[in-house]
């Protein structure tokens, strides 16, 4: 503990008092640091971990033009949601509807979707401040993507409790960037490991589908094998680097630079910030092999269910092998299931998909 107490000294007196303590929450909360909100017109690329296969170098995969990694996240990066959340118009809920929203982009967000973002903001909001900053260069906008994890980890050893932490790495050759939702320890006993925790919001007063669950539990497992590689691995900074195109001895300006010197932190780099950001890796432990889904109502936030499941490495690798290929165009995109065709009725694509029309077809000529 003295070696984290060294580590991050010059962060603590920095600290915002707001204690603002959850219902839904183990733990007390005594104070947090800002989280930082990045505003410019820059898009930020996206990192990820390492592959589950830890033999061998870390090569640049090249996928062709052709393929939707190619055409939409060659330079990006794929995130965690977009292979496995629950929302529309990712994979693992429809392939289909992911592969017509890339090529003739999303419709708009729904009432339920809004509701559920403004319910996670206002959970990471009890935890820490938002501050919005302004930069200019994606290296500014890597830095602050690692300088909130830099803050986020200080929150966790800290207060035993941090919220939309981001993590990065490779999977099967292929950069990811996640945010987790919560991570807690427990302070009442245990194992005192971190335990990954994601809250969902229904508009109606039931417990998910079967097929809701399994993208979740999907999610969530990727999150700690992020987590857990990061924690235990040697970040591949020069593949890092090399992929994203960055400057590693870009001099920080603007509203990073500022930020980061009223936290008292000698980093003037982006090489800086990553150093640190390995350093403060390298205090953390790898997450419980218990993970917990959190189920709310959006009307009143009152809690429909908590579901605690167990790690399953073998399966995990399954389903992501199986998205990489479609991203990486080994495969046409697969519908939906026919007991899952029910998706269908909520598809703003359903007049155009072969499967809907087929089946509509078929409904006709059986009458």
């Amino acid at each position: 503990m003295a070696f984290i107490e060294a580590a991050l000294a010059s962060v603590r007196p920095r600290l915002a008092s707001s204690a603002c303590p959850s219902s839904s929450s183990r733990f007390a909360l005594f104070s947090s640091l800002p989280s930082i909100l990045p505003c410019s017109s820059v898009p930020p690329t996206s990192p990820g971990p390492r592959s589950f296969s830890t033999s061998g170098d870390i090569e640049d995969p090249v996928p062709p033009r052709s393929s939707l990694l190619g055409q939409f996240r060659s330079k990006r990066g794929l995130s965690v949601t977009d292979i496995t959340s629950t929302r529309h118009y990712y994979q693992e809920w429809c392939e289909k509807q992911l592969e017509f929203s890339l090529c003739r982009g999303k419709p708009k967000r729904t009432d339920a979707m809004k509701a559920g973002s403004d319910r996670h903001s206002q959970l990471e909001k009890e935890v820490s401040e938002k501050m919005e900053l302004h930069f200019e260069t994606i290296e500014d906008s890597w830095a602050i993507r690692l300088m909130n994890f830099i803050i986020g980890a200080h929150n966790l050893l800290f207060e035993g409790i941090t919220r939309e932490l981001p993590v990065v790495g490779v999977i099967e050759g292929v950069w990811m960037v996640g945010v987790i939702d919560e991570i807690r320890i427990s302070r009442d006993g245990g194992a005192g490991l971190p335990m990954l925790v994601d809250t969902k919001t229904r508009c109606k007063a039931t417990v998910p589908s079967a097929a809701q669950k399994r993208n979740a539990r999907l999610q969530l497992m990727c999150y700690k094998y992020l987590w857990d590689n990061l924690v235990t691995n040697t970040f591949p900074t020069e593949h890092f680097f090399r992929h994203y195109e960055l400057n590693r001895q870009y001099t920080l300006t603007g509203d990073v630079k500022k930020y980061i010197d009223s936290l008292e932190l000698d980093l003037k780099t982006l090489d800086d910030v990553l150093s640190h950001f390995r350093r403060t890796s390298s205090l953390l432990s790898q997450s419980d092999e218990q993970l917990l889904l959190r189920y709310e109502l959006q009307s009143d936030q009152s809690l429909l269910e908590e579901y605690y499941f167990p790690y399953d490495s073998s399966w995990c690798k399954k389903q992501v092998d199986k998205g990489l290929e479609f991203w990486l165009g080994y495969r046409e995109a697969s519908f939906v299931p026919e007991d899952e065709k029910w998706k269908c009725k909520f598809c703003a694509f359903a007049s155009d998909c072969p499967q809907s029309v087929t089946s509509s077809t078929n409904r006709t000529r059986s009458r």
